[in-house]
């Protein structure tokens, strides 16, 4: 089968597409023949050795996939061969992968399995981060920096889900809009210039229950400003540029929190929590709730094209590697 590898972690031109034998399904585990592999800012960052915990080498990027079960190994149980499945895994832009059992979820038929690569990661850190971290409640008002990237489009689609009143924040008249298609109530620019004051024009005075903010970037510290009382500002990732401060006083002033969100260490230490999670955003999917967002998308022999495009995050929505050709699968 083919798989994208990297001997190191220097450049996508690191990365090539190389055959190697088919993975089997050892003890516990299953294996998936890939449809569609889900990719993020992040995964781009762990190739390129700029994330806080490197790799081992050679290096498979994709954490999620979407595709069909073909082989179950010794007590994997409550999956069949020939399965629709979204499935957490390391190195996802392969043909075939294996996964531990309790890392695989069924899917239903009608569900595309582009828009369930786009599940594992994104929706599940953005439900994590409202819920848990954030404790949004129906009727609070959210807003979400990055709006139209990945994971700040999943943001926007759960904070309405669960009842919020959702602001998105993004950069373009275009990254505005796909928000606005996706479900946001009200659009702003993130010019920092007279940005509070635009802020609260829109809400009418008021401030947000709570901030998602995957960005961190120059309207860090204006928006913590802007929290109503008692808020929570989520800190979700630093795409923004530089890691911002924040003085001390001013979480005392508004009575709020500033909280981290990592679904990495969610799925480490919170395992039950994070699975029972993943299956409600499946059934969310499956009802309608929830229409994950699909931005551009790259044939499988066009992976170092797809990892830029994603690294740049000057795209809308979740982008997708066609593992195999859409339609086929």
């Amino acid at each position: 089968m083919k798989v994208v590898r990297g001997s190191d972690l220097e450049s996508v031109n690191s990365y090539r597409l190389t055959d190697v034998d088919p993975p089997r399904a050892g003890p516990g585990e299953v294996t998936v023949a890939v449809a569609a592999c889900g990719i993020g800012y992040v995964d781009v960052l762990v190739a390129l050795g700029g994330y806080q915990v490197k790799p081992p080498l050679p290096h498979v990027p994709g954490a999620e996939v979407a595709g069909t079960v073909t082989e179950l190994g010794p007590g994997a149980e409550g999956l069949e061969v020939g399965q629709r499945v979204l499935a957490a895994v390391r190195g996802g832009f392969a043909e075939q992968v294996t996964a531990p059992v309790d890392a695989v979820y069924p899917i239903p038929g009608s569900m595309d399995l582009a828009a369930a690569a786009a599940l594992p990661v994104n929706y599940l850190t953005a439900l994590h981060g409202l819920r848990d971290r954030g404790n949004l409640q129906p009727g609070e008002r959210l807003l979400v920096t990055g709006a139209a990237g990945g994971v700040g489009i999943a943001a926007v689609q759960v904070g309405k889900a669960m009842g919020a009143e959702v602001v998105a924040v993004a950069s373009t008249e275009e990254k505005r809009a796909f928000a606005s298609d996706c479900g946001a109530d009200h659009v702003l620019d993130s010019d920092v210039e007279g940005w509070r004051e635009r802020l609260r024009a829109l809400l009418g005075g008021k401030g947000p229950n709570v901030i998602f903010d995957p960005l961190c970037g120059p309207l860090f510290e204006p928006a913590f400003r802007s929290l109503a009382w008692g808020g929570r500002h989520l800190v979700v990732g630093f795409v923004g540029g530089p890691i911002p401060a924040l003085r001390s006083n001013l979480p005392l002033m508004k009575g709020a929190g500033l909280l981290g969100v990592d679904v990495r260490q969610f799925k480490l230490f919170e395992a039950g929590k994070a699975a029972a999670h993943m299956r409600e955003l499946i059934a969310w999917t499956a009802e309608g709730r929830l229409s994950p967002a699909l931005g551009k998308r790259f044939p499988f022999a066009d992976f170092a094209a797809a990892m830029e495009h994603a690294h740049k995050g000057r795209g809308c929505g979740k982008t997708i590697l066609d593992v195999v050709p859409a339609g086929t699968a």
